[in-house]
């Protein structure tokens, strides 16, 4: 592969180094908290809150394991599962620990029931559908990185969807996934080696 996909991600990389990732706000944990119970009591702008504040995390933990053309439809399924679920949450202030792995489990669900020929036919075709207006080379690239991603473990593999794709930083990360603040460190700093030495080969 071409050089040029490891400079993108060698830019990527610089600025990761330049961002803090500070600790977690107690007022997070609380707002969390307070929207988990007001939703366990039917307020449905308060899980709506919650949707708008995990949706992201959800689609790229997805992203992570399935094809890009059916994400949107399980990022839907994770949160009425979620929703259904919610009585079933023993602690409120670990909502989203609680949804990772809700998440896992329907990515684990699906990749199980639809086999990899399926995958690959599907991404071939959202390839086409998501970035339509593109060139060939941009198509391409995206494809290439976004293949590479994938090929990586699962906890390297979905740290660098949630920063790369879905724009988190590494202090919304640990605060939506309940992973520490160090572990994102590594796992973001690991996996862009192994990305890098991907894109390079």
């Amino acid at each position: 592969m071409a050089s040029g996909y490891g400079d993108r991600v060698d830019s990527v990389v610089a600025g990761l180094r330049n961002q803090p990732v500070s600790e977690q706000s107690r007022s997070e944990f609380s707002e969390d908290e307070m929207l988990v119970e007001a939703a366990r009591n039917g307020d449905r702008a308060a899980f709506g809150r919650l949707y708008d504040r995990y949706a992201r995390m959800v689609h790229g933990l997805l992203l992570a394991k399935v094809p890009a053309g059916e994400v949107d439809d399980l990022v839907q399924d994770v949160f009425l599962m979620a929703l259904r679920r919610l009585s079933t949450l023993r602690k409120t202030g670990s909502f989203g620990a609680w949804l990772v792995a809700i998440a896992r489990n329907l990515a684990n669900d699906h990749y199980r029931r639809s086999g990899p020929e399926d995958q690959l036919t599907n991404d071939a075709t959202e390839m086409e559908i998501d970035y339509g207006t593109n060139s060939r080379n941009d198509k391409a690239a995206a494809s290439a990185i976004l293949d590479a991603i994938r090929s990586l473990p699962d906890t390297y593999k979905e740290t660098l969807i949630l920063r790369l794709v879905e724009g988190m930083t590494g202090p919304e990360i640990a605060a939506r996934t309940g992973l520490t603040h160090g572990s994102v460190r590594v796992n973001l700093h690991r996996g862009m080696q192994l990305l890098r030495a991907k894109l390079r080969t």
